[in-house]
Formats: C-alpha cells, sequence, structure tokens
C-alpha cells in the first residue's frame, strides 16, 4: 500500500511504526478482492505479530537465561530420560504460574535440568510473564555487594520477589551461610502464593532440609517452596554425552 508522506509521518510520530510497516508491506496484487476494513484488519495483525515477538525477544534477554536457545518446542523426549511428557505439556501451558506453584527440577549432572529451567523462561515469556534465571553463586555475589550498601539488602530481597518466575540454578549446590539463609526466607516469603519460582539442583527434595542448616529456619524455608511444589526429575541420563556422541555422529 502506498502511503504519502504527511501519514507517515504521522504515524510515526504517534509510535505506530509497526502498523506503518505493515501497511506499506502489502501487496496492491493480493489485496485487490479486500475491502479497506479487511486489509486495515490485516496490517493490524501484521504488525501486532512483529511488536510482539520484539516483545517477547526483549524479555527474554532481560531474563537472562544460561541456555538463550533453550526452547520447550524442541526439547529432546528420548526413552532414557524418563521424562514425563504429561508434566512437560503442562509446563507449556504455563498453568503452574497462574496457579502459583512452584517447580523443583532434581537430577544428576548433566542431565538437563538448567537447559528445561531456562526453556520454562523462554515460555514464561511468550506468555508476558516477568522472568528471571540467575545461578547461586552469582546471587551470592550479588547479596554480599548489596550488604555493603545503605538498604541494598532490602533492595536485592525486592527485587527477588517481584519477579514472577524466578529460576534458581545449582540450588544448594553449596550450603548457605546464615546470611544467605535469612535472605532466602525472606525472599520466599514474600513470592509464597504470589509467585512461581524453579529450583534446579542435583540434590533430592529430602536432603535439602539438612542442606538448609536443619534448623526452624531451614523449616521456614521448606515450608514457603515444596507444599505448593511440582517435583520433576530430569534422571540421569547425560544429554551433555549425549549431544556430543550426536555432534561426531554427524561429523
Amino acid at each position: 500500500m502506498i502511503i504519502d508522506e504527511q501519514t507517515r509521518r504521522k504515524l510515526r510520530l504517534m509510535g505506530a511504526d509497526h502498523l506503518l510497516d505493515a501497511l506499506e508491506r502489502q501487496d496492491e496484487r493480493a489485496c485487490a478482492g479486500m475491502t479497506t476494513g479487511e486489509r486495515v484488519a490485516l496490517a493490524v495483525d501484521d504488525a501486532y505479530n512483529v511488536w510482539a515477538d520484539r516483545k517477547i525477544t526483549a524479555m527474554a534477554k532481560r531474563a537472562k537465561p544460561r541456555y538463550p536457545q533453550a526452547d520447550l518446542r524442541t526439547l529432546d523426549l528420548i526413552d532414557e530420560r524418563g521424562l514425563d511428557r504429561n508434566r512437560i505439556n503442562q509446563l507449556q501451558s504455563c498453568a503452574f504460574i497462574t496457579q502459583r506453584l512452584n517447580i523443583l527440577l532434581t537430577g544428576a549432572t548433566g542431565s538437563g535440568k538448567s537447559w528445561l529451567a531456562c526453556a520454562i523462561v523462554k515460555q514464561a515469556c511468550r506468555q508476558s510473564y516477568r522472568s528471571l534465571y540467575t545461578r547461586m553463586p552469582d546471587l551470592a555475589e550479588q547479596l554480599d555487594a548489596a550488604a555493603s550498601k545503605p538498604a541494598g539488602t532490602h533492595k536485592l530481597i525486592r527485587k527477588y520477589a517481584n519477579y514472577t518466575l524466578l529460576v534458581l540454578d545449582e540450588w544448594l549446590l553449596d550450603k548457605p551461610d546464615e546470611r544467605m539463609r535469612s535472605f532466602l526466607l525472606e525472599v520466599m516469603e514474600l513470592r509464597y502464593d504470589t509467585a512461581s519460582t524453579v529450583l534446579c539442583t542435583q540434590y533430592p527434595v529430602k536432603d535439602w532440609h539438612q542442606r538448609l542448616g536443619g534448623d526452624v529456619t531451614a523449616d521456614a524455608i521448606m515450608d514457603r517452596i515444596v507444599h505448593n511444589g511440582i517435583t520433576i526429575d530430569t534422571g540421569d541420563y547425560n544429554m551433555r554425552q549425549h549431544h556430543a556422541r550426536q555432534q561426531t555422529n554427524n561429523q
């Protein structure tokens, strides 16, 4: 569609660049039999899809997933992994987020926990849920830095409490010190029944209490995580070795 310069300028001033581009992309021959309303609706759909794709890309970038290419739609469900396909389908719908449930990903090293967590983050971003992925060692560094600033720890607590979906990878890989335990309790208290947290770890849930200190603080943290959590065991099949063999065979 040919748009005059004055109209183009007005659309750009209004921030309607996507709509302008969609209108200009329309092929006159393809749209010959369409009404004006149909052409406008087609252009709006085109512009919306571009806007939505860019929004999802931006949200996914801000979520900082360790594996940006991870995607539930391309998840390798080979039988050796023993993954519950129904559970994976439930993750694609993000129903656990609307239900404010946690996802507890446990399994051996290399079994694909982090990749699956990043795929969940991407799926959440597709549905416009504000999400963040972080590793526990990185979180510990942030907490150390925040402790030296006025109200720094409080601000960090609020930051992590406010994400609709939060992924904590390498959960309890190192036993948390007293400051980290206090921080985790405050974050989980604020997130309880209001947001969803994904925890990725090699340790089975039965070992978490002891690694959290085995005291009343551990009780309180566990109480805010496990009782509304869905456990997914990624098994002990090493996906890193699996993909390495595939690459070797394809060469």
